[in-house]
């Protein structure tokens, strides 16, 4: 398996705090059927600044403590980044990092609590530079979990979404495990990752998040998301169907 989404750098955001930690992810990954990790610390969220020289320095030094170490993981460059205003310039300017170094895919984070108002033009403005952003973990977003309808609108509009294997769990909560199945039903995420950011409470679970998708969805979906992660970092097109809406069910017969 691949995982697409993990804090597993050390010391460089509320991931892993120390080599030593990182390489305890590492093997409880690789015990898991983890093969390849794509690192992807947090940058421009209102407390890290992660750019992609620093990201691609620690990459290389991680990736050589897990050979001296004998475990059988890879990692690969990424970044989580949270939308804000300088993006695209900060892009042009060599700070911001794709998938793998592909130029193509680029995770972007909300805020918990909202969608910003400029989210869509800002995701349109990256798709125009040849990017296709992934939105990740939209499933804990307050707003889209209430208005599923701007989800629905960015990703018809070409944004991609990834789904946190914990949420279909119901680690987050009864609340968002319904509306992580309901975004796999109606073709509006297109990937789970683990967001693991270390081996107690946030672990990965990535395993066990496939499960769920086979059990509830069947195996051809279960085809799509786990080879959807090998199709992004070689930099190619994904398998995905048309996005529909999700229908809010009426109370009553009132609305």
């Amino acid at each position: 398996m691949i995982d697409l989404h993990c804090h597993i750098l050390p010391s460089i955001d509320d991931g892993a705090g120390t080599l030593t930690d990182s390489l305890a992810m590492a093997q409880k990954a690789a015990a898991e059927g983890i093969h390849t990790i794509v690192a992807t610390p947090h940058h421009q969220n209102g407390k890290y600044i992660n750019e992609r020289a620093e990201i691609l320095y620690q990459v290389k030094q991680l990736n050589e403590a897990l050979q001296e170490h004998d475990i059988p993981l890879t990692v690969l460059p990424g970044q989580e980044v949270r939308l804000y205003g300088d993006l695209l310039a900060d892009y042009e300017a060599g700070k911001i990092l794709t998938l793998n170094e592909t130029n193509k895919y680029i995770l972007i984070e909300f805020p918990s609590n909202h969608v910003p108002r400029y989210a869509e033009q800002m995701l349109y403005e990256l798709r125009v530079k040849g990017m296709i952003p992934i939105i990740v973990h939209p499933e804990r977003n307050a707003e889209l979990i209430e208005q599923p309808d701007k989800l629905y609108n960015l990703v018809n509009k070409g944004a991609l979404t990834q789904v946190t294997a914990g949420s279909l769990l119901g680690n987050f909560g009864k609340k968002i495990k319904k509306f992580s199945l309901q975004l796999v039903e109606h073709n509006l995420t297109h990937m789970i990752a683990s967001d693991a950011h270390n081996t107690t409470t946030r672990a990965f679970h990535l395993q066990a998040g496939y499960d769920v998708i086979e059990n509830e969805f069947g195996t051809n979906t279960l085809i799509d998301f786990k080879e959807n992660p090998y199709l992004l970092i070689s930099g190619k097109s994904i398998y995905k169907e048309d996005p529909q809406q999700i229908r809010r069910k009426k109370l009553f017969g009132i609305f």
